[in-house]
Order: structure tokens, then sequence, then C-alpha cells
């Protein structure tokens, strides 16, 4: 059996040229080794390694492929990803394993686990997630001005994806969020931000700016539900979904849009983080295993 001390635990998520994603990245990896007594590093797929160190409290953001050659260059054998990612996006079943096994191949002592993503809609349903989406709303609810007969219209809205099982979790999140809210909103729905273009790719539908100004939400009181982890381009401050509620308020000028805090904001996320990390360490449940090539 390894020693603990040849494995290295990693937060990774798919990176982003804001200094806030990474930050907050970092913020989060810090207390889930708070939280379980396992020192957790955070770095991202892609991306946050361009963002000067300045911006970064003076210290350069790492890239996953690079750190997991240190790492293995430093004698570790064992490397624990944890996903900080909804659902099973291309970037953890496609990107990742592929650059992991140009390590491997450098490194064949190096195996590789890859915790599930925060989402398992195949498990025995954890009602985690949506809770505290629901907590998210619930506090722009007690900030609007809401007529008693007028309950707000909640709308889960996250980037889009050009992989079905991605846009499932979504639609399965918002199917739990409805009930959670089932008295406090007039209805619980959802969007993507953006799709791809082409029929392949309608399961994204409805496209979050074509939403805003429907007829049915016109002179509504709308909370965005913001199935986003971390401040970036698309769901930070004057970010993408600023850009559309704001030209989507100019259409339709009886509409009242507020987004909540995004899912990686509330500290309630690293329970669910630290679920996850206790199903790796236990070497079951994984999204992904590559195991090394040599028996040291």
């Amino acid at each position: 059996m390894r020693s603990p001390a040849m494995r290295k635990i990693v937060l990774v998520d798919n990176g982003s040229l804001r200094p806030q994603a990474t930050l907050n990245l970092r913020r989060l990896a810090h207390s889930l080794s708070q939280a379980t007594g396992e020192a957790v590093e955070a770095a991202s797929l892609l991306h946050s390694y361009k963002i000067p160190a300045e911006k970064l409290d003076g210290h350069k953001a790492v890239s996953l492929g690079p750190l997991a050659e240190r790492y293995a260059a430093e004698g570790v054998t064992e490397l624990l990803v944890l996903s900080f990612f909804f659902g099973p996006s291309q970037a953890l079943t496609g990107y990742l394993p592929e650059r992991l096994a140009e390590v491997q191949a450098k490194y064949p002592q190096l195996s590789v686990k890859v915790a599930l993503p925060l989402v398992d809609s195949q498990a025995t349903v954890d009602l985690r997630l949506a809770q505290l989406l629901a907590d998210n709303v619930r506090e722009r609810m007690s900030g609007l001005l809401v007529e008693k007969d007028s309950r707000p219209t909640v709308v889960l809205v996250d980037h889009g994806s050009p992989i079905p099982e991605v846009t499932a979790v979504r639609n399965y999140l918002a199917g739990q969020l409805s009930v959670l809210l089932a008295d406090e909103a007039s209805c619980v729905t959802f969007a993507s931000m953006e799709r791809r273009d082409g029929e392949a790719y309608r399961f994204n539908e409805p496209l979050l700016e074509d939403l805003l100004v429907s007829p049915a939400l016109a002179h509504s009181d709308v909370i965005l539900s913001m199935l986003f982890l971390s401040p970036g381009r698309h769901a930070g401050e004057g970010g993408d979904i600023a850009e559309m509620c704001e030209q989507a308020k100019s259409r339709s000028p009886g509409l009242s849009v507020t987004t909540t805090r995004l899912v990686g904001e509330n500290d309630a996320i690293v329970d669910i983080l630290t679920t996850r990390l206790q199903q790796a360490l236990a070497g079951d449940q994984l999204l992904l295993e590559l195991p090394p090539s040599s028996g040291t």
C-alpha cells in the first residue's frame, strides 16, 4: 500500500483568465484542507497560467499537467484529482486523461484517480447542491419587494454544453430546485447562456437571451439561479450574463432580473467536495482511473 506521503490531492477546475476564479479555487482548496485534514492543492486544466502573478497575490497559477509532472519527478506515485465540475464535461473525460497519459508516459509509476464531478445523477438522491442553489435564491428573494400574490420566476442558467449528459445535470438540478422552491417561486425553469449552432445541439434550448424577452416573462420578477462555479468572463462582474440581463431589460421594460451568487461562492460546496474526496480516497465511485504502467 502506498504511503500517503506519496500521494497528492488537487482540486481542479477548467480554468479562467479572470483572477477571481483562481483565487476562489484556492480558497476552496484551503477550506477543504481544513475540513478534511488532507493537503489539497488548486490547479486548472487551462488558461489560468496566463494570469500575471501580481493579480494572484504574487503566486502564479499552475496547470494540472505541469504540476503532475513536477509531483511525479519528486516521487509522487498517486495523483488524486478532485473535479470542480458539475458534470462529465469533455475537459474531464477527454482532455484531462489525454494530458495525464502524457505525464504517465514519462513517469510510469504514477497512478491517477479522478473523483466524480459535483453531481452524480445515477447515485442515491443527493439534494445538497439543489439546497445550496435554493439558499442562494432565497438570499435574493429576501431582498426583493415581491407581492404575496406575485412570486418570482426562477431560471437555473448554465453556460451550455455540447455534451447532452452535462445539460442533463442542469435539468436534473432544476427538477430538484423546483421541488425545494415549490411554495416560494411561481415556477422554476432552466436556460443556457449559449449553444453551438446546429440541430444536434438543440438540447441546450432555451437560450437565456430569448427566454428573458419572451411574453411569458414580461413584467415578471426573475431570479437567475447561477449554475456557475467561480467568477469569470461569463458569470463574473460585467460578464456575458450581466450584459444579457441589461439587454433584456432594455427590450422588456417591465422585466426585473436579479442574479444569485455563484455555486462556488457558497461555502456549502465544501461539504460535497468532502464527500467526493472521501469516495476517491476509498478508491470507489471514481469518474476515471489511470493505473500505473509499471509495478513500482
